[in-house]
């Protein structure tokens, strides 16, 4: 489930639509967690869609370290990508804002950690990266924990609309995490090793 203080804006004909912050989405907060309607394909049932639905899996879903496709049932779905991406996926099944996200800015992702299957070029943003590879979780992974575990340091102290989908003890692992009680897993945990 998406963050609840956003909206879908059309951004660009470029773009498309993406996922708007409706007011301040400050550090630390999740943003975005794998809840109960979100719904899981293995490869074996991916294969045996009409095409139809192919299309909409490889447009909307991402896969996870199981190798399967995930599709978020809300506008998470539209989170678009950013080489500077405002929100990182965590080993835990939710997303946090590394950074503060402002009234009118875009939630984005890197799509760097969803396993996807073939680079693609992403849309300049005057970064040294240029395109995004399969493999970037195995390359980058040290530096998004960097980001992660800064961001985990706010995760207790600004308000967290989504808290009501975290069980009781995972919320406790991330109180913990934040005050360097335990050490967070790393986003290497969501990378699909092919076999």
């Amino acid at each position: 489930m998406i963050h609840p203080n956003t909206e879908i804006r059309f951004i660009s004909d470029e773009i498309g639509y993406g996922v708007v912050a409706k007011e301040l989405i400050p550090e630390g907060t999740i943003t975005w967690i794998l809840d109960k309607f979100d719904r899981e394909f293995t490869p074996d049932q991916y294969e045996v869609l009409e095409p139809i639905y192919k299309n909409i899996l490889k447009t909307y879903a991402y896969k996870n370290n199981l190798g399967n496709l995930v599709l978020c049932w809300d506008n998470g779905r539209f989170v678009n990508h950013s080489f500077n991406a405002n929100c990182l996926t965590t080993a835990y099944n939710f997303e946090l804002a590394i950074r503060d996200i402002h009234p009118g800015e875009q939630l984005t992702d890197d799509y760097g950690y969803l396993n996807i299957d073939n680079p693609f070029r992403g849309i300049d943003e005057g970064t040294k990266r240029k395109v995004v590879y399969p493999d970037d979780l195995l390359k980058y992974h040290k530096s998004w924990d960097k980001k992660l575990l800064k961001a985990f340091k706010y995760i207790s102290k600004v308000k967290q609309p989504l808290i009501g989908l975290l069980d009781e003890e995972l919320w406790k692992l991330a109180v913990q995490i934040s005050k360097g009680e335990k050490e967070m897993e790393s986003i290497l945990k969501n990378y699909h090793y092919k076999i």
